[in-house]
C-alpha cells in the first residue's frame, strides 16, 4: 500500500513538474531560434494557421481593430508588442499565452512547426523595413 501511494505521489509530482517545465521563461524565449526558415511556403502555412486561430481577436489583417478584445495587439506594428519581437518571444506568446488577454494556444495548435509557421506569418505583417529577409523555398 505504501509503495502504491509513493508511486502515485511521484507520478503526480513528475506530471506537475513536466507541465511547468514546458513554459518558456522570457530569457529562454529570447534565445530561441526558429527551426522553420522564413520562406513564402512557411508564411502561406502560417496564414492558414492564423485564419483558423487568430482572426477573432487580431482581425484578418492583424491590425486588431475589432471591438472583441480591447487589448489585442496590432500585429502589424512590432513596436506595440509587449512581450518582445524575437522569433522566440513571439513563439512563447502564441504557445504559452501573453498576459490576461492572450490565452495559450499550445492545445489548439498542436504541432510546434505550425506555431513557427504562424510566427513567420506574423512577422510578414510587419513593415517591409523591419521584416526578416525572405529566403528561397527549397526545391524552387
Amino acid at each position: 500500500m505504501l509503495l502504491c501511494f509513493t508511486l502515485l505521489a511521484v507520478t503526480c509530482l513528475l506530471s506537475a513538474t513536466a507541465t511547468d517545465d514546458t513554459r518558456l521563461t522570457p530569457a529562454e524565449a529570447r534565445k530561441l531560434k526558429s527551426p522553420i526558415p522564413y520562406t513564402r511556403k512557411s508564411i502561406d502555412r502560417g496564414r492558414v494557421v492564423y485564419s483558423q486561430n487568430c482572426t477573432g481577436c487580431h482581425g484578418t489583417d492583424g491590425k486588431a481593430e475589432l471591438a472583441v478584445i480591447a487589448e489585442a495587439t496590432d500585429l502589424t506594428s512590432p513596436k506595440l508588442y509587449k512581450n518582445g519581437t524575437t522569433e522566440g518571444e513571439i513563439f512563447r506568446s502564441i504557445r504559452d499565452g501573453a498576459g490576461d488577454q492572450m490565452p495559450p494556444f499550445k492545445s489548439q495548435i498542436d504541432k510546434e512547426d505550425d506555431i513557427w509557421h504562424l510566427v513567420n506569418f506574423v512577422r510578414s505583417l510587419w513593415p517591409e523595413a523591419v521584416r526578416p529577409r525572405l529566403l528561397e523555398d527549397k526545391g524552387e
